[in-house]
């Protein structure tokens, strides 16, 4: 197989949770733990960070990876869900996976992958730790993918565990209040390892406490790191806090005896994007008229996103609006302004909500505005009736920024 068609035989026969929702996910690790020993243990031969949290995790994972590129380190970075090729989910030093290692590996486990029915995360994180193993990384940033306790990579043991935050988001899966979901969270803390809390609210702070407290776990809380902050290329205001969950890690690996200096820890925040690749988070794609996309699509991230956006200089404001169909709406479209022009629209995956549904249900909330069959033609038709003084969103789903990039 080509890489096209091993791309095609990974879709078509392995679950994947972003496309098709709870019929891919699996709350058991024990498909990834007989991987990993048919695999020969790949995780047990390099460093790792273990980055989890509702939001903020992949900010988080791309500015540890930068700044210790900076330090001189080889450095693995492990995210998910990619924006436009599957590639972006495995990088060393910025470079993506080749083609060819990603043939090559399904070409010599398809047989295995067909007989324990792995789902396409589990499989995944197979290769990606695999590739770290063969590659000698230095170290490998390693990015929950849904939840924390169950998840496929929480068969490491970094250096450091690192929680951003908690907010409600998959509540299918890992429960409807933050208790529930930090306790699932909290389950990526392990016996004697250091673990970083980005942000916390009352009854989460009281879960992580216990939790590392059972496991013997010296517990480092962000929110309360009073050194200066630097400058960065990552520009909504929610990196901030991202910000202040970065520096606190690198604290805790100097510790360890990791050698990173300050100047390795501005040079690598000012440059985020260049070093690593991310895209999708407050990403200017053009001015005049000025559009503006980000990722997030939870309750908490949208407050973040519209506080900003809401706070841009423009003459009106055009939404290109799109979400997948296990979104809970009533919690969601309320943080949407409604002096907007909204044009909903349905991102190009099986799990994507009717733009028809989405803006008879918006309608409730005051959010008016056309249907659009394709994010593509959405976007189009929010571009020819601003003017130049005006300011185009796109969000609201991480396939609908993939689809604009």
């Amino acid at each position: 197989m080509n890489y096209r068609e091993t791309l095609e035989w990974m879709f078509a026969q392995l679950p994947m949770y972003q496309r098709q929702g709870a019929t891919a996910y699996k709350a058991d690790l024990t498909n990834t733990l007989q991987l990993a020993s048919y695999l020969k243990n790949p995780e047990d031969s390099f460093k790792s960070i273990h980055v989890g949290g509702t939001n903020g995790k992949g900010s988080t994972s791309h500015m540890l990876a930068s700044i210790l590129q900076q330090a001189g380190y080889k450095v693995g970075l492990y995210t998910s869900p990619h924006l436009k090729d599957f590639r972006e989910r495995i990088r060393i030093n910025g470079q993506e996976i080749s083609e060819k290692y990603v043939i090559d590996f399904i070409e010599v486990h398809k047989t295995y992958f067909e007989e324990k029915q792995l789902s396409f995360f589990e499989m995944t994180v197979g290769l990606a730790f695999q590739y770290f193993a063969d590659s000698t990384v230095d170290i490998a940033i390693v990015e929950v993918g849904l939840g924390g306790r169950l998840d496929s990579t929480n068969i490491i043991t970094p250096e450091v565990s690192v929680i951003t935050n908690i907010g409600i988001d998959h509540t299918q899966f890992l429960g409807n209040t933050l208790k529930q979901i930090a306790i699932e969270k909290a389950g990526i803390i392990k016996k004697s390892i250091p673990v970083v809390i980005g942000s916390t609210a009352l009854e989460t702070k009281k879960i992580f406490k216990e939790k590392a407290f059972l496991c013997k776990s010296e517990l480092f809380m962000a929110d309360t790191y009073k050194d200066v902050l630097f400058e960065t290329d990552l520009k909504g205001n929610y990196q901030k806090e991202n910000m202040r969950t970065t520096l606190q890690v690198i604290s805790v690996l100097q510790k360890q005896g990791w050698n990173v200096s300050e100047e390795n820890i501005r040079k690598g925040l000012n440059s985020v994007i260049s070093t690593t690749g991310l895209r999708g988070r407050w990403h200017v794609l053009r001015e005049r008229p000025k559009v503006i996309c980000d990722t997030a699509h939870n309750e908490d991230g949208l407050r973040s996103i519209m506080k900003q956006l809401l706070a841009e200089q423009y003459e009106r404001l055009h939404i290109v609006l799109g979400m997948v169909n296990d979104k809970e709406l009533y919690s969601i479209l309320p943080i949407f302004p409604s002096n907007a022009n909204y044009y909903f629209t349905k991102p190009d995956i099986s799990r994507g909500l009717d733009e028809e549904i989405l803006q008879k249900e918006a309608l409730e909330f005051g959010l008016k505005g056309g249907c659009y069959p394709t994010v593509e033609i959405a976007y189009k038709s929010a571009l020819q009736k601003a003017t130049s003084m005006d300011l185009i969103y796109v969000g609201g789903s991480t396939f609908v920024v993939a689809e604009i990039i």
